[in-house]
């Protein structure tokens, strides 16, 4: 497990934001939205017992699971529960696939962990994050199920269903609670301390690496996908990743009442900054970066648009997601 958690290291931890923030067309303003990304286990959830406690009752979003021994067998339904697990040094026996994929591991954990790849090869698909199949579910045989009810055509159904099949610990699975999620997640696994001194840890790598970066550069954050373009505010995951490393962002993507806005093309210059990071999920990047307005982006006039993998900057993930999304920015503001 040792090497697994090492990964997480240079991991953000912070929701702090700093730097200046700038409007659509790149201009300064002192607008910054307070941080709003938990960094710790959320009031009255989890379990206030010591690391490696057997049985332990965690109190998670939808009532409380008691939990007999240390799971070693256990079934994921969202993508930021496979990635914080496979980041704990655990791989799951089952998993449901993101929207619209048929693998239930996403490409970019599989590069992280190739010490896990004989494990991940095994992974069993229970169908797709939306409408997992409780009967594949319960032919595993697990000991802990780990949902949410996010995206879910029945949340509470699915979960009443889950709960006859093993122990289940439902969790937000949104960007806005990625690290409150892994904590949860690690409570149950009985982790939830050293995971919590992991992600303290990370605070202070993610304030040395933005520390280095031109921090008054504006960040602005695009998704295409399922035709559609969306903008993503301070709420989101790969914001909170801009936030612990002190970045600036655009006025015009600072709202704090959802997690993303969607743009239309001709209103694409919502999306302009001085680094624009854009990921593409249901159709190819021609086709956003045929739009008749985006020649005029000025981050793509000043070769400032970045294509980036699209499903740890937008699928809500959890702490390797957050690794490629530093790693990402980190190294195209140095360059």
């Amino acid at each position: 497990m040792g090497s697994a958690l090492s990964a997480l290291d240079a991991l953000c931890a912070c929701s702090s934001s700093g730097g200046a923030s700038t409007d659509a067309a790149g201009t300064a303003s002192s607008e910054q939205p307070a941080a709003t990304v938990p960094t710790q286990m959320e009031e009255g959830m989890g379990l206030d017992a010591a690391d490696g406690v057997f049985p332990r009752a965690v109190i998670r979003y939808q009532g409380e699971s008691m939990i007999n021994a240390a799971p070693t067998n256990v079934v994921v339904i969202g993508t930021g529960q496979a990635d914080a697990l496979l980041a704990l040094g655990f791989c799951p026996i089952g998993a449901a696939a993101p929207s619209g994929a048929e693998d239930p591991i996403t490409q970019y954990l599989k590069g992280a962990h190739p010490d896990q790849a004989g494990a991940i090869a095994t992974i069993t698909s229970v169908g797709s994050r939306n409408s997992p199949h409780t009967e594949a579910i319960g032919n595993l045989r697990p000991d802990l199920i780990a949902t949410n009810a996010s995206g879910k055509d029945d949340a509470d159904t699915l979960y009443r269903s889950l709960t006859r099949i093993a122990p289940t610990v439902s969790m937000h699975s949104t960007g806005q609670y990625w690290r409150t999620d892994f904590l949860l997640l690690a409570d149950a696994l009985g982790k939830r301390e050293e995971t919590q001194r992991m992600l303290d840890a990370s605070t202070a790598e993610a304030a040395r690496r933005g520390t280095a970066l031109e921090r008054t550069a504006t960040i602005s954050l695009l998704r295409s996908g399922q035709d559609k373009l969306h903008i993503f505010g301070p709420l989101s995951f790969a914001d909170s990743v801009v936030a612990d490393l002190g970045l600036a962002r655009l006025k015009a993507q600072q709202f704090t009442d959802g997690v993303s806005q969607d743009i239309s093309a001709e209103t694409l210059d919502q999306a302009d900054g001085d680094w624009l990071f854009y990921g593409v999920q249901s159709r190819d990047t021609a086709g956003l970066t045929g739009e008749k307005l985006w020649p005029s982006l000025s981050a793509v006039a000043t070769g400032r648009a970045v294509e980036v993998d699209h499903d740890p900057f937008f699928l809500n993930a959890g702490p390797t997601a957050a690794r490629v999304v530093m790693d990402t920015l980190t190294s195209a503001l140095s360059a």
